[in-house]
């Protein structure tokens, strides 16, 4: 019996986050010394993310696709019958 009282206990103070809860203000100026701490990237290295993620997406749709095509054209010929037969 006693574990269930430690349990309830432990899930009440992971709700809270464990500590006392603060204003808007506070949480804002917070949230601004957070955003001071990162590392931003280079405009140099923006545009090196933005091409490689932009070749990757085009990739996986151009892959996408011809699946989507053999699998469409799969389908049709079992459902209409024409199995080149």
């Amino acid at each position: 019996m006693s574990d269930s009282h430690a349990a309830e206990k432990s899930r009440a103070g992971s709700r809270d986050g464990g500590g006392p809860r603060t204003g808007p203000v506070t949480f804002f100026r917070q949230v601004m010394a957070e955003l001071r701490k990162v590392v931003w990237p280079t405009q140099q290295e923006l545009s090196t993310y933005f091409v490689v993620v932009m070749f990757f997406v085009l990739v996986l749709m151009a892959f996408v696709s011809i699946l989507d095509l053999g699998f469409g054209k799969l389908a049709f010929m079992v459902f209409t019958g024409d199995l080149g037969q």
